[in-house]
């Protein structure tokens, strides 16, 4: 069946530097990578006890997300035609040409994501995560608000991003991998071995961002391919790497078991026989006679509450 995604979801009017039918050939094919992906690690997160999947529901949510990225860029649709500052094969200065914002949307969303598969399993304190991925955040965002500046402002943008994705690889092989280090060497290991690879890939995003979105250097084809090479290895190939380098782990040492609220609460973990075994007679030994309890209940020492919620101790 032939692709007519662009006959069926024609170019805006002002748009005249755009892709063709081979760049969004190539763009259904990662799409394809992306979704069969999501349905591998779905698959996998059903052999991981309940509890400590939140590695793969990662993976998941980043997988069909980026696939969901992907079928509108293979559609033609997610974009907006932007003037272009320099230039272009044979294209005089100012022409408009296609601007795909779907693409930021969906990094704004996974890449924060990728980097909690990494620092999740680090160590690294709660503050220093929310600063990381507010950084990241930063990058998309500059990113994206400098694609849509015709004039040469973008490369302030440009500028910013790169300097708050600069913060972000400081963290991922300094605190964070110091922070792993304490855990275990095997940690910092698989830290620094998933960190640099995915730091090698994010170097070069700068570097398509000025070929395509910033300069219109390369063709929008050529830019689909380019972004497309890295997006597939930084998301289905390093996510299925990271979760096999994470399987050789022991993951409870993270302290990542999730469940219910009530699970959390005194006295309800016996009730969740998911977290917990039932409780036997040896577990459980009878109630004593109700005079006996009043009487140790008196003579055992009382702790005093401290703060709102919590007790001095506990």
């Amino acid at each position: 069946m032939a692709n007519d995604a662009i006959h069926a979801n024609p170019f805006i009017d002002n748009v005249e530097v755009h892709i063709t039918t081979h760049g969004s050939d190539w763009l259904w094919a990662a799409f394809a990578i992306m979704l069969l992906t999501g349905v591998i690690v779905l698959a996998w997160s059903f052999a991981v006890p309940r509890g400590q999947r939140v590695f793969h529901h990662i993976g998941l949510i980043i997988l069909f997300t980026a696939s969901t990225a992907y079928f509108s860029m293979a559609s033609n649709l997610g974009y907006t035609g932007i003037a272009t500052e320099f230039a272009y094969e044979g294209f005089a200065k100012g022409v408009y040409r296609q601007i795909w914002y779907v693409r930021y949307i969906d990094w704004v969303i996974t890449t924060p994501l990728l980097l909690l598969e990494l620092l999740l399993a680090s160590g690294l304190t709660l503050s220093d995560i929310l600063t990381v991925l507010f950084f990241d955040e930063l990058m998309i965002i500059t990113g994206l608000v400098g694609a849509l500046v015709a004039s040469s402002y973008k490369w302030g943008y440009f500028a910013g991003g790169c300097i708050a994705e600069f913060y972000v690889l400081f963290v991922l092989f300094g605190p964070a991998r110091k922070t792993a280090g304490i855990i275990g060497k095997k940690y910092a290991s698989s830290l620094t071995t998933s960190s640099a690879m995915l730091s090698v890939l994010w170097i070069l995003y700068p570097v398509a961002w000025g070929l395509a979105d910033g300069s219109s250097y390369i063709s929008p084809d050529s830019e689909m391919v380019f972004y497309g090479v890295l997006d597939v290895l930084a998301k289905p190939v390093f996510i299925l790497f990271h979760l096999f380098q994470l399987s050789k782990l022991d993951l409870t040492a993270l302290q990542l078991r999730s469940g219910k609220f009530s699970a959390s609460a005194v006295g309800a973990a016996p009730y969740d026989h998911e977290k917990a075994p039932r409780l036997t007679a040896i577990d459980n030994p009878p109630r004593q006679p109700a005079h006996i309890a009043a009487v140790e209940n008196i003579v055992q020492p009382t702790t005093a509450k401290k703060g709102m919620f919590s007790r001095k101790g506990e």
